[in-house]
């Protein structure tokens, strides 16, 4: 296991023991109840753990995780890659790959690590960019403290807080130079 992986687990556990510190339940607790409940979506999960325990988005998403990706945990980092372009989102595979390759030459220190929802970049430890598919667009998420925003490098805002920047792809034509430069400049940056 690497160690952006432990950190990972270490992270969510986190989440998990704070969870259990505040209402009393565990993730199989949850799991159950939803299921007594009949809620199967994560939008429907999600709003019962807010409104009934008042957890926050990010600690209602981490039970979320638990109940409705029970068994990606146990998955193969190539199995979560194929389901997260599966479906509709498969048109977009070929562009990940290409925009891959061309990251991982950015240094043998080049991780990627994906996960239920998005696919990490880090180098060697750090976190520096992630990738999330939807059938509509590819997202990149881009770490870069201090660097103003354009139209096209806009704020990331509410859409994840694991980044500063959000660069939205709706045409694989639209990874270029530019998309790389900003990628490079985050990974330079996580040393």
């Amino acid at each position: 296991m690497s160690v952006k992986s432990e950190k990972d687990e270490q992270a969510f556990q986190s989440y998990l023991d704070n969870i259990k510190a505040k209402t009393g339940l565990t993730p199989a607790d949850f799991r159950k109840l939803a299921k007594e409940k009949g809620l199967t979506k994560a939008g429907e999960v999600v709003a019962w753990l807010k409104k009934d325990y008042g957890l926050g988005y990010g600690h209602a998403g981490a039970i979320w995780q638990v109940i409705g990706h029970a068994d990606d945990v146990k998955a193969s980092e190539a199995d979560k890659i194929a389901k997260l372009f599966a479906g509709q989102k498969s048109q977009w595979r070929k562009a990940y790959d290409a925009l891959e390759s061309k990251v991982r030459k950015f240094g043998a220190d080049v991780e990627v690590a994906p996960n239920m929802t998005y696919i990490n970049l880090y180098r060697g430890a750090k976190k520096f960019a992630l990738v999330q598919i939807t059938a509509e667009r590819l997202d990149i998420g881009i770490k870069l403290k201090g660097v103003a925003p354009t139209d096209r490098f806009e704020t990331a805002g509410a859409w994840n807080a694991m980044a500063t920047h959000r660069v939205r792809i709706t045409d694989a034509k639209q990874i270029y130079k530019e998309v790389l430069a900003w990628l490079k400049q985050a990974y330079d940056a996580a040393k």
